[in-house]
């Protein structure tokens, strides 16, 4: 019979060997899987070597706290992210075994410039696929209406972010009134991406029913680390192929991430998106008060240069009847008459034409229709005849001056 080892003979054979014949620390690359960080401190991973979907190789991996408390923060200041699954890294370690828990590496060092290029390769590789499949300007193709009045929001209803973007868009100084439906989504993390996607897919199923102008995605400040998840490709895939313009406020004043580049309007805070928004109804007016003046001016215009023509047309009129028979001049007067009233109509045809587009303009203004004792009902923002009232729904009246809150008691259909 041979002789044979125990298990402890073996593993000192095993550890004795490695010690022998392995360096001290090797640089090593890996992706990060299954990290967490003990209460004690100590971060625990594997160190994974993949091909496609396909693990090659991997290994059982720790930072003990006292060396994991440095590398996260240099790690953290350097990259402005931290050390989470799925990161590629290039990894200091010493190749340990312990005779209960067997082989390990214990990282001595993280090298974080290795991990900003690769994340900046991995958004640079993002970037070129959405451009070779023709995405990256596909949502800033979508034209803008000349008012947004209708916006869905995808973000959280915790988020300062979204707390600051209604709360401009409602104490706007000019009473411009913008309807707004929250879609919730998580704003971070590993699940961050998939949610908004969701959100985005309920908002674009309601577009119709609520008549949507467009959707912003708005989350406030927060780590750079926040960010990752707009850097992914699904998302900005499901971003580019929006049916509606798409405004971002994600919060960030260094970097544009990938979801910035293919939406339709890329802004750096909510507020600044609420301010966007609110633009499109000051630009709105603006624009009916030059298309008044300018029917204005050009009434006036017309009604002169018509005169001047008239005048002109009775001068030389004038000169040839004095040198015309007294028969003749009658006929010529006769027939100056009839060019002056037909003159005078078709001047009074423009005027009136040119009277009525004034008019149908300053009708449609909603201030001049509820000046004529009109008003406006909602039920929670969505006019009452595209809603089904029942009593005890409390609904809002719109005057000229005043806001009236109601409680249906009855409700009886006109035959």
């Amino acid at each position: 019979m041979q002789n044979a080892l125990s298990i402890s003979q073996l593993n000192s054979l095993i550890k004795s060997s490695l010690e022998d014949n392995l360096e001290p620390t090797y640089w090593v690359v890996g992706e990060l899987t299954d990290f967490r960080v003990a209460g004690q401190g100590h971060a625990y991973f594997e160190l994974v070597e993949k091909s496609g979907n396909s693990i090659l190789a991997k290994i059982r991996s720790n930072i003990w706290a006292f060396s994991y408390r440095e590398i996260s923060q240099r790690f953290q200041e350097m990259t402005g992210t931290s050390l989470k699954t799925g990161m590629k890294v290039l990894a200091k370690v010493a190749v340990t075994f312990h005779p209960v828990y067997g082989l390990s590496a214990n990282v001595k060092d993280i090298d974080a410039s290795f991990s900003l290029g690769e994340r900046a390769r991995i958004k640079q590789e993002t970037i070129d696929r959405l451009s070779k499949e023709g995405l990256i300007n596909l949502n800033s193709e979508i034209p803008l209406p000349p008012v947004i009045q209708r916006v869905a929001i995808i973000s959280s209803s915790s988020a300062a972010g979204y707390q600051d973007f209604v709360r401009q868009l409602e104490s706007n100084s000019s009473g411009f009134k913008v309807y707004h439906k929250l879609y919730q989504a998580t704003l971070q993390g590993n699940t961050a991406s998939k949610s908004i996607i969701q959100a985005l897919d309920a908002s674009e199923i309601d577009a119709m029913s609520y008549q949507f102008n467009a959707v912003v995605i708005i989350r406030g400040g927060g780590a750079q680390l926040d960010l990752d998840c707009f850097d992914e490709y699904g998302l900005s895939q499901r971003i580019a192929t929006m049916r509606f313009p798409v405004l971002t406020g994600i919060g960030h004043e260094r970097d544009e991430t990938v979801a910035d580049l293919v939406a339709h309007t890329p802004l750096k805070t909510p507020t600044a998106v609420a301010e966007f928004v609110l633009s499109s109804f000051r630009e709105y007016e603006e624009n009916l008060r030059i298309a008044s003046i300018q029917i204005e001016r050009l009434t006036r215009s017309h009604f002169q240069f018509e005169q001047t023509r008239l005048d002109n047309f009775l001068k030389s009129i004038q000169g040839v009847s004095e040198r015309l028979t007294q028969s003749s001049l009658e006929k010529v007067n006769s027939l100056g008459s009839q060019i002056e009233l037909i003159s005078k109509n078709q001047l009074q045809l423009r005027s009136l034409e040119l009277s009525q587009i004034e008019s149908t303009i300053q009708n449609l203004n909603p201030a001049s229709i509820m000046k004529r004792g009109y008003s406006r009902t909602e039920l929670d923002g969505v006019p009452i005849n595209k809603v089904n009232i029942e009593p005890g729904d409390s609904i809002k009246t719109y005057t000229l001056s005043k806001t009236i809150d109601s409680e249906v008691k009855k409700v009886k259909s006109h035959e």
